[in-house]
C-alpha cells in the first residue's frame, strides 16, 4: 500500500479535512469498475453519489467532450454560443418544461430554485416583501451552501456555521398532515423535497406521498420543487423518481448524472411563469450553460434513453433487493434492505454511533466492492445503471461473503 499511502498523506497534509474517505486511492474507471493505484479492481457501488449513472467514461459522453473541447469550451453568458439554445431546447423537450436555467453543481441548482421560488412568490402570489417562506422536509440534504444547510437538522452540517437564512419551515418527511398544516400559511411560496432522501439513508416515502403533496401545493398555490439531483436520470427505475407517481413538479432540479460524471453540469427547469420571474442580472454563473457543458449533457441524456437505463435500473434493483433480503435470517446484522431501482441501502442492526458500517465497507473494499456508510449505521449501494444481472449476482455474493467473514451467527463482530 506504499503508493496509496503516499497519495493519502499528501491529501492529509495539504488538503482541507472536510471529508473522511475510505483509504482507497483510485486512478482509473471504466463502466461499473474502478482501479486503484496498485491496479486493484473494484465494483463501484457508489457511482460518485449517482453522478455516473451511465458508467465511468462512457464513450459517447467522453467523445462529445473531446469533440467540443477542441472547438470551444467557455465564453461566459456575456455572449451567445451555438450550443446553449440547442441544449435548452433539448432538455426542455426531454422533460416537458418551457425553460431551463443551467448551472454547474447540484448545490447551485438548489440555490437557484430557492431564489426562483421567492421571486415568483413576490411577483405572482403577492406575498409581502421578505415574508416568503419555503417548506423543507426534515432529514433533507440539498447541499452544503448556507442556503441549503439553513434547512438542515444534521448537526454535522450546521454546527458552527450560523446564523442561518430565515424564511424556512421544516416539517417531518413523509408526513402529509404536517405539509397540509404548514401550507395553510398565506406566506408559503414553495415546498422543496427529495422524492427519496439519499443522504439520510435512502428513505423511501409511502406510495402516494408525492402525489398528495403535489395536490396540496396546487390547492394552496405553492410551488412543488423536486430535488432530483440524486434520484433523477433513471436511478430509481424511471427517468425521474416523480414519474413513479405521474406528477410533474413546478420546479425540477437536476445535476450529477446530467453529465455522466465527466463535467459539472446542473439545471433547473420550470415553466414560463416561474422562470421568467428572474430577469437579466439577477442570477447567473460564469460557467453555467457553457458550450462544453451543453455538449456533454446532451450526450449524457441521450445515453439514458438509447440504453434503456431506467428499465435496467428497475430490473437490477429488484434483483439486488431480493438477493439481499433473503439473507436477513442468516445475518441478523441486517435490519432492513430498502430502496427503489438502483438506489438502495442496508440498515445495520447497530447504533448510528457505532463504526460497524464503516468496518463492513472497509472489508467490502478488500473484497473488491466500494460502498460508503451514511449516518453511522446505513450503507448505500448505488452502482452504475449499466450493471448486468451476472454482475449484480456477483456483487451480492461479495456482500454475503463479507458478512460471513465479519460476523458470527449471533452477529457480534468477529
Amino acid at each position: 500500500m506504499e503508493n496509496s499511502k503516499k497519495f493519502i498523506d499528501l491529501e492529509n497534509k495539504y488538503g482541507a479535512h472536510n471529508y473522511h474517505p475510505l483509504p482507497v486511492v483510485l486512478s482509473k474507471g471504466k463502466g461499473v469498475f474502478l482501479w486503484d493505484v496498485e491496479d486493484k479492481k473494484y465494483y463501484d457501488f457508489l457511482s460518485a453519489y449517482s453522478a455516473v449513472n451511465q458508467g465511468h467514461n462512457h464513450p459517447k459522453i467522453t467523445n462529445a467532450l473531446k469533440a467540443q473541447i477542441e472547438k470551444l469550451s467557455l465564453v461566459s453568458r456575456a455572449f451567445h454560443s451555438d450550443l446553449l439554445g440547442k441544449f435548452a431546447q433539448y432538455i426542455c423537450q426531454y422533460f416537458s418544461y418551457d425553460r431551463v436555467l443551467p448551472m454547474n453543481t447540484g448545490a447551485e441548482g438548489v440555490e437557484t430554485a430557492i431564489k426562483l421560488c421567492r421571486k415568483w412568490a413576490y411577483r405572482h402570489k403577492n406575498i409581502p416583501t421578505n415574508k416568503a417562506r419555503i417548506i423543507f422536509a426534515s432529514g433533507n440534504f440539498h447541499g452544503r451552501t448556507l442556503g441549503a444547510i439553513s434547512a438542515s437538522v444534521d448537526p454535522d452540517s450546521t454546527r458552527g456555521f450560523g446564523p442561518f437564512l430565515p424564511g424556512y419551515t421544516v416539517i417531518p418527511y413523509n408526513d402529509i398532515e404536517a405539509l397540509e398544516k404548514a401550507a395553510q400559511s398565506p406566506d408559503v411560496a414553495g415546498f422543496i423535497v427529495e422524492p427519496i432522501q439519499g443522504e439520510a439513508g435512502v428513505i423511501v416515502p409511502d406510495d402516494g406521498y408525492l402525489k398528495r403533496a403535489s395536490a396540496i401545493c396546487r390547492d394552496h398555490n405553492i410551488l412543488l420543487i423536486a430535488d432530483e439531483i440524486q434520484t433523477g436520470l433513471c436511478r430509481t427505475g424511471k427517468i425521474l423518481c416523480c414519474d413513479h407517481e405521474n406528477i410533474q413538479p413546478d420546479v425540477l432540479i437536476l445535476g450529477k448524472a446530467l453529465s455522466g460524471g465527466v463535467y459539472p453540469v446542473s439545471a433547473v427547469l420550470a415553466n414560463d411563469e416561474v422562470m421568467l420571474s428572474i430577469e437579466p442580472g439577477e442570477h447567473g454563473s460564469t460557467y453555467g450553460g457553457n458550450p462544453l457543458a451543453c455538449a456533454v449533457a446532451m450526450a449524457a441524456l441521450q445515453v439514458l434513453k438509447d440504453e434503456s437505463l431506467a428499465e435496467n435500473a428497475q430490473k437490477m434493483g429488484e434483483l439486488f433487493r431480493h438477493e439481499l433480503t433473503q439473507q436477513k435470517d442468516t445475518f441478523p446484522i441486517i435490519r432492513e434492505v430498502r430502496g427503489k431501482g438502483l438506489m438502495n441501502a442496508i440498515e445495520i442492526n447497530d447504533s448510528p454511533e457505532s463504526d460497524t458500517a464503516w468496518k463492513i465497507c472497509l472489508q467490502l473494499a478488500k473484497n473488491g466492492l466500494l460502498a460508503k456508510p451514511t449516518h453511522g449505521n446505513i450503507i448505500r449501494f448505488s452502482p452504475p445503471l449499466i450493471i448486468t444481472e451476472e454482475e449484480i449476482k456477483e456483487c451480492c455474493r461479495i456482500i454475503v461473503n463479507t458478512l460471513k467473514e465479519l460476523f458470527t451467527e449471533e452477529w457480534p463482530m468477529k
